[in-house]
């Protein structure tokens, strides 16, 4: 079960990762972001997050325009200082399908990346698809300047709603493609659970 729902977070990433592509006109490379840390040993190790946007890269003005406002706002919700926020050249993505672990070690990682993309003039937001994530885990996040964005609906905000962003900054109604493709999907993962679940013979 485990292994399935890592695989369901894999596909949110990808689904996403496509979405910022063929929305704001960005190549596999612009939409992937990853950066190098020294190790006691003397070597490097790269570390990835799941998805990048660079304003410079998004070729149409509306849609640049649009991106860099949603920025602005986001940084100034999590109190960004200005001098800082006008600085920062793109957002980079932390892409979930939902976070409910308390992890001590994950949270204090993804509060690394986040020193580490501000580093590098960028404004981290961690986009999950559902509405799972833990009260506490997400005021220590908004404490340390990551952008939230969640799974809800209804609310028409895409400074917290993960659809409403993709849908009104983006330009892609991704809660719609879930809708159109619910009986695709239902029946994929019942078809994967069921081989899974079958008694070995």
């Amino acid at each position: 079960m485990t292994s399935v729902y890592r695989q369901i977070g894999i596909g949110c990433e990808e689904l996403v990762r496509t979405i910022l592509q063929d929305c704001l006109g960005l190549s596999a490379e612009d939409a992937n972001w990853s950066y190098e840390l020294p190790t006691s040993d003397g070597k490097t190790r790269k570390l990835h997050l799941d998805g990048r946007v660079i304003l410079d890269k998004i070729g149409d003005k509306d849609s640049r325009g649009r991106f860099h406002q949603w920025m602005k706002d986001s940084a100034n919700l999590v109190n960004v200082d200005s001098d800082v926020s006008a600085t920062l050249k793109g957002t980079v993505f932390e892409i979930r399908q939902g976070y409910k672990s308390k992890d001590s070690k994950r949270q204090n990682a993804d509060i690394a990346n986040a020193a580490n993309a501000y580093a590098r003039a960028y404004l981290p937001c961690a986009l999950i698809l559902s509405t799972q994530i833990d009260s506490d885990v997400q005021l220590r996040y908004r404490a340390q300047k990551w952008s939230i964005l969640t799974g809800e609906t209804g609310a028409s905000d895409p400074l917290s709603s993960t659809y409403d962003f993709l849908r009104e900054v983006v330009g892609y109604d991704v809660a719609g493609f879930f809708s159109r493709n619910q009986d695709t999907l239902k029946s994929e993962i019942d078809s994967i659970l069921g081989k899974l679940l079958e008694p070995s013979p």
